[in-house]
């Protein structure tokens, strides 16, 4: 990837977070140049290692204090990046695009389809443009599925089981995670990707059910226009398979495409990067893209589990 100076300015808010080393990183490797960044906690020493020059805020209010004087004086940020609990992405989209930059967002980007209209209506009032990051999209092996499915008969109809189960410890249920009005639920926290990257390779929903719905795991059945998909997320060890275990895996994920495995396991290193360069090409992915994803989860999270009735994943078996 090109480290050549592109001449973009960011601000970053939640830089101490899990995910935002992978956000400056990627600033760093496309050539641009961290000048603030915003987090209630200040164990932020990587800035040391990328950015050491980056102004440090503790207090929202100052944060956008420094925004609203760039922007007063001609020279906004052009981007600040949002790295920020789900419950707060709306609330820093809303900040960056009043201060004059665009906002590039992890997911979800928000937790509510509608919030996604009024956030289209900042962006034609504002001139900014709000990009989320669909990393899975930009994934050689999830490419390579889109291709094929295009190429096919159009009336092909696919069956599929997705199977993600990523480990968490106590810690999890004790902070913002765990609380579905600020996460959105185990469906729209650890499952958007997957349903973004599976609507947009197979078409518009049709049906959603819902079997399970608990903190530490969810189950059920979606219907897109191309496909049929059993599904099934959870934060527990013990649902790993036992091979997986004695390989010393703390994550599983597989997608079967008819009974063929899709190999994604590799591969993710420089997504968040790929993202980046996408978004100062002009491709980045916009509300137009996020919407549909975010529609899907916010049903998952409102419907009531039907218990193992149905077509329900296999793992539900045990």
């Amino acid at each position: 990837m090109s480290t050549i100076n592109t001449g973009k300015t960011y601000g970053l808010i939640g830089v101490a977070g899990y995910i935002a080393p992978r956000h400056i990183h990627a600033i760093k490797e496309t050539g641009g140049h961290l000048c603030a960044a915003l987090d209630k906690f200040d164990s932020v020493g990587i800035l040391d290692r990328y950015f050491p020059e980056a102004s440090f805020f503790l207090e929202p209010e100052r944060f956008d204090r420094y925004l609203y004087k760039r922007q007063r004086q001609g020279n906004p940020l052009d981007f600040i990046s949002i790295c920020s609990p789900n419950y707060l992405h709306d609330a820093h989209i809303r900040m960056a695009l009043r201060n004059g930059s665009a906002a590039i967002c992890e997911k979800p980007l928000v937790l509510n389809p509608w919030n996604v209209d009024a956030l289209e209506q900042l962006e034609n009032d504002t001139g900014q443009k709000v990009y989320n990051l669909l990393q899975l999209r930009l994934h050689p092996a999830i490419a390579a599925l889109k291709k094929r499915v295009d190429q096919a008969t159009p009336d092909k109809i696919y069956d599929i089981d997705l199977t993600y189960i990523t480990s968490r410890g106590k810690w999890y249920h004790e902070s913002w995670k765990g609380e579905k009005t600020k996460s959105g639920g185990i469906a729209t926290n650890i499952g958007i990707h997957f349903f973004d990257m599976l609507q947009w390779i197979f078409g518009e929903p049709e049906q959603n059910t819902v079997h399970i719905h608990q903190a530490d795991q969810g189950a059920g059945f979606l219907q897109l226009k191309k496909a049929r998909i059993r599904w099934f997320l959870s934060l527990n060890f013990n649902d790993i398979p036992q091979a997986a275990k004695e390989r010393g895996l703390q994550t599983y994920r597989s997608i079967s495409v008819d009974g063929e495995e899709v190999d994604f396991s590799s591969g993710f290193t420089d997504l968040h990067t790929l993202s980046y360069q996408h978004i100062l090409n002009g491709e980045g992915f916009g509300l137009h893209d996020t919407k549909p994803s975010i529609s899907i989860v916010h049903e998952i999270r409102n419907l009531e589990p039907k218990g193992l009735t149905g077509d329900f994943h296999p793992l539900l078996r045990q």
